[in-house]
């Protein structure tokens, strides 16, 4: 994300009768969530299509797959993503999609990052940087490993770069819908970039600067969350950044979660996080709340911390304070729970009442 300001940042089963379809029954979650197979006879019954591993009837790939998802007409189109490391950069532009690994050792990677060469010449920007963009509603996602694996650390050493904002996932303006379940997301700067509604559960998200952020309605329901260790760093970042609308009544939740840290994160070096105005736009006030989340020491006693913006009219340089925008916690545990302060409000109990998932998600749910 570019902003102003100080920081500048997957059983064998083949496909058949009555005993595919109880099988498919007992599946759940997600996958009862998804329609009727579409492919040929010789993949199991719960797939649409298998990337990887050994078969004739295999992608090699997962933008091929992908492409034949498109071909569904919008039908559910559920996708296996077999253990490996598969080196893609990728949009899912088909609805109703599940992509599906076999836990971590299912990766998807690519290390673009802003200011970087793209293939047709001209050059990254934050969003472009991404290696998976969900642009289409009612995309699933599970077990899967996603990662941009931008070298941060040296690039920052070595200054090689115009920018260092390399995201790993992005839930693009105008999606919704979007259910992440039990997924690592992995970066450093804008790991995460979030808008529509969307729901992560049991999800591990790592990164540095301001590595959740957008303007989604979301709901982090039990997700570890982790600050990475940036050498020579004077302070080791912030957590969220909200660019939430100001007519939204919720931002980005984050509902009994861990803040923890990579060895290396010192005591009261990261922030919750700051404010996210995006491109000066007053319409957008920044709606970030932690809900009975454990944190850890490395989160910094006043919590938030202001974020710069240039006025769109008048091209004047602002900063946006914590106490204008809406930034709130209740219960917090642990070392980094701080008490309250000017810039760290803790919400009433009557107050916290009112985040609950279905009032985050409007209603939506995916289980």
């Amino acid at each position: 994300m570019v902003h102003a300001g100080p920081g500048m940042s997957e059983r064998g089963i083949r496909r058949g009768r009555s005993a595919d379809y109880g099988r498919r029954a007992l599946l759940g979650g997600m996958v009862s969530l998804l329609g009727t197979p579409l492919c040929g006879a010789t993949i199991p019954a719960e797939w649409d299509a298998i990337v990887g591993g050994s078969g004739a009837d295999r992608f090699p790939t997962l933008r091929l797959a992908l492409e034949k998802a498109r071909l569904a007409d919008g039908r559910p189109f559920r996708i296996k993503l077999s253990k490996g490391l598969y080196r893609e950069k990728l949009s899912i532009t088909a609805p109703n999609v599940l992509i599906a690994g076999e836990g971590d050792d299912s990766v998807l990677s690519f290390d673009a990052a802003a200011g970087m060469t793209r293939p047709d010449g001209g050059r990254w920007g934050t969003g472009g940087s991404a290696t998976l963009t969900v642009a289409a509603p009612g995309v699933a996602l599970r077990n899967l490993t996603i990662r941009n694996g931008f070298d941060f650390v040296t690039h920052r050493r070595m200054h090689e770069s115009e920018g260092s904002q390399a995201v790993a996932l992005a839930l693009a303006r105008g999606v919704d819908r979007t259910w992440v379940d039990r997924c690592r997301i992995e970066s450093y700067q804008d790991t995460l970039y979030v808008e529509g509604r969307a729901l992560f559960t049991q999800c591990h998200i790592a990164g540095g600067v301001d590595f959740i952020f957008g303007g989604a309605a979301a709901w982090f329901d039990r997700c570890i969350i982790t600050t990475r260790f940036v050498p020579d760093a004077p302070a080791q970042g912030f957590v969220a950044a909200p660019s939430t609308p100001r007519d939204q009544p919720f931002g980005l939740t984050f509902a009994d979660c861990r803040l923890e840290r990579e060895a290396g994160v010192a005591d009261r070096s990261a922030f919750l996080g700051r404010p996210w105005r995006a491109s000066g736009n007053m319409e957008l006030l920044g709606a970030a709340t932690y809900l009975r989340c454990w944190m850890d020491g490395h989160i910094r006693p006043e919590g938030w911390s202001a974020m710069g913006y240039r006025d769109r009219i008048t091209g004047e340089q602002h900063m946006l304070e914590p106490k204008e925008a809406r930034l709130t916690e209740w219960d917090s545990r642990g070392p980094g729970a701080g008490p309250r302060s000017a810039s760290r409000r803790l919400l009433s109990a009557a107050e916290a009442a009112h985040f609950t998932r279905a009032n985050v998600l409007s209603g939506w749910s995916p289980s």
